[in-house]
């Protein structure tokens, strides 16, 4: 089935152009490169998987309950509207819910793709265009994930959110080079790790937990590269070049927190966009959600070198500013642990199915003998 089927909203056409610019650049010297980069190339080399295997695919998956989401944290729960909802209305926006959240990881992990490839063609420096090669296979892999788990487990998809669309525009529109590294692998990398981790951790549906688990082992290596990159090219940038770019990182984090709001699903439901827009904005848990999507954000930027007065005032305002004293380290080595151990947990189980299967059978063929 065509995906234009499966949207919710049809967009008016199924390719967006964003002219580029900027140079590309070749390098001729292959015999220089940083150390920890190189690092991190042979490792996203030596973790490259293959999401049709690794992933179980044939997990059952309720399209109507596909992440177990609790009544009180829909933001109608409480509301007027939820109590005129019947059980199956109340399905489908769990359904609508899930949706719309993995159709802009969807979205967002194409533009990590496109942002990746422009890296590639537009970096200086031989071992960033390496890294960020890995990165574009990476991402494309985590497109067809979702896109998959989109098609075949929930049957439905939501158009790109207008704010993230936003962001991708202004990051894939700017000459600059470190621009993508800044737009995609700090702003929209590091949110999507947050939104990312939140659900895995929270969820008890093994299919959705699994893809999660998968997908954050991969970002934290792309989020270690952005660092790496941006703190050695942030070092040798003049007080109004370091200003530009906390500008944009301050409209960037202000689009990010308005896209978190779903109020596209609310619309679907006969809620007009103002009063979805209110009650979005009152939800208590909605409030929790945005605080903890900029844990992985704002001690990047930090730590990156970002971090003007302008910038911190608006961290401040935004109630986040606390954060970026996280330990970002720690936390990348968590989404590390994570999957290995999710993986670890599965095979055992395989390997113990595998050998009943064996001994079961061999206890049959004595007894036919």
């Amino acid at each position: 089935m065509s995906t234009r089927d499966l949207y919710t909203t049809a967009p008016p056409t199924l390719t967006w152009q964003v002219p580029a610019t900027g140079a590309a650049r070749f390098s001729w010297e292959y015999d220089d490169g940083r150390e920890r980069l190189l690092a991190l190339y042979q490792k996203g080399k030596d973790k490259q998987w293959d999401g049709a295997t690794r992933i179980d695919w044939d997990l059952e998956v309720d399209p109507y309950d596909p992440l177990g989401t609790p009544d009180e944290v829909l933001t109608l729960h409480g509301t007027r509207h939820w109590a005129k909802m019947t059980e199956k209305d109340k399905g489908d926006l769990r359904r609508h819910y899930a949706s719309w959240q993995f159709s802009q990881f969807l979205h967002g992990e194409q533009g990590a793709m496109v942002c990746a490839a422009r890296i590639v063609e537009s970096v200086p420096d031989l071992d960033a265009k390496f890294y960020s090669a890995t990165q574009t296979m990476d991402e494309a892999r985590h497109a067809e994930i979702y896109g998959r788990f989109l098609h075949d487990k929930i049957g439905m998809l939501y158009p790109i959110n207008d704010n993230l669309r936003g962001l991708l525009d202004d990051t894939l529109r700017d000459s600059r080079w470190d621009m993508p590294y800044l737009g995609m692998q700090v702003l929209i990398e590091g949110l999507a790790l947050a939104a990312f981790g939140m659900i895995r951790d929270t969820t008890d549906k093994p299919l959705p937990k699994q893809i999660l688990a998968y997908v954050m082992q991969d970002e934290a290596r792309h989020v270690a590269f952005g660092r790496m990159a941006l703190r050695d090219y942030y070092r040798q940038l003049s007080d109004a070049e370091l200003r530009e770019r906390e500008e944009f990182v301050i409209e960037g984090c202000h689009l990010m927190r308005d896209r978190l709001r779903g109020v596209e699903v609310l619309e679907n439901f006969g809620i007009p966009k103002k009063e979805a827009e209110e009650l979005s904005e009152q939800s208590e848990f909605l409030h929790l959600f945005r605080k903890l999507l900029f844990s992985r954000i704002v001690p990047c930027v930090k730590d990156i070198g970002l971090w003007g007065e302008r910038l911190q005032k608006a961290y401040l305002d935004m109630g986040v500013f606390d954060l970026g004293d996280s330990n970002l380290d720690l936390l990348m080595a968590q989404d590390e642990e994570i999957a290995e151990r999710l993986d670890a947990e599965r095979f055992a189980t395989e390997e113990r199915a595998r050998v009943t299967e064996v001994t079961d059978t061999i206890a049959q063929g004595a007894t036919t003998d």
